[in-house]
């Protein structure tokens, strides 16, 4: 009973983590510089989810843990911006400005998938409660 909770409550650990991620993306969708204050624009994040093997339950059930924060090899989104501080100064993009490629509408379906994944979890664990109280209640 109580390793269930536990399986749910590592899924939504996980399905934090991979919210932040998200959001971070999202905030850093016009970021032209890297942490350094090179002229690099943002790669996106993403989490990579695997099986946590200490959190091994009966029937096979298992927890969920993010193994890594893995970066999105994209090619920039460029722009033609002469003018701009930052624009490519020679070679074949010369005058262009690269952007961070990132799909806002991809991260809002992530988004939305997660949250759903959240709640789900957080569905399991209520009734999981309950089942334990309702155990709880004939046993006494």
């Amino acid at each position: 009973m109580f390793s269930a909770l536990d399986v749910s409550t590592s899924a939504l650990v996980a399905q934090r983590t991979r919210l932040n991620t998200i959001s971070g993306n999202i905030a850093n969708m016009s970021s032209l510089r890297n942490e350094k204050g090179e002229a690099q624009p943002y790669q996106a994040r993403f989490p990579v989810f695997q099986t946590d093997e200490e959190m091994q339950g009966p029937d096979g059930m298992a927890g969920v843990k993010v193994s890594a924060i893995e970066v999105e090899e994209a090619e920039p989104a460029y722009r033609y911006q002469p003018e701009h501080p930052l624009a490519i100064k020679e070679g074949k993009w010369k005058g262009y400005v690269a952007y961070p490629n990132i799909n806002l509408n991809e991260q809002f379906v992530d988004a939305l998938e997660s949250t759903r994944a959240y709640e789900a979890n957080l569905g399991v664990m209520e009734v999981t409660k309950n089942i334990a109280r309702q155990s709880l209640s004939i046993l006494a």
